[in-house]
């Protein structure tokens, strides 16, 4: 790899650029990813920031773990009866704790597979 220069008046300035990087999203799943990485996995952090992988690391992880999430939650609508429609409207406190228990085990599933690996 060779290094060029551009002079700026007396000095030699060197001609450094990033590499591209993909265009997205960090969601929260990005960020619980960043912040275990720099907790726990440090060589790993500092290797894929050297590298200029990180950006890219967590743009794949939000959206791998976001897809995860849609996929599951839509097979728990499907398989669990009391989640249909008409039952929104007759109990919809009942609903919105279902809704709410499935996406936390949906999330918990996520956390295992993406985040904290």
């Amino acid at each position: 790899m060779e290094i060029t220069y551009t002079k700026q008046g007396d000095y030699l300035l060197p001609d450094l650029t990033l590499k591209e990087t993909k265009k997205g999203i960090i969601n929260k799943y990005g960020r619980m990813r960043l912040a275990y990485l720099k907790e726990y996995k440090k060589a790993l952090y500092t290797s894929l920031l050297m590298k200029e992988e990180l950006t890219n690391h967590l743009i794949s992880v939000s959206k791998s773990s976001e897809d995860l999430l849609n996929t599951l939650m839509e097979s728990y609508k499907k398989s669990d009866e009391r989640l249909f429609e008409k039952n929104k409207k007759r109990n919809h406190i009942e609903w919105a704790k279902l809704m709410n228990n499935y996406k936390i085990t949906a999330e918990e599933i996520i956390l295992k597979e993406y985040i904290f690996i």
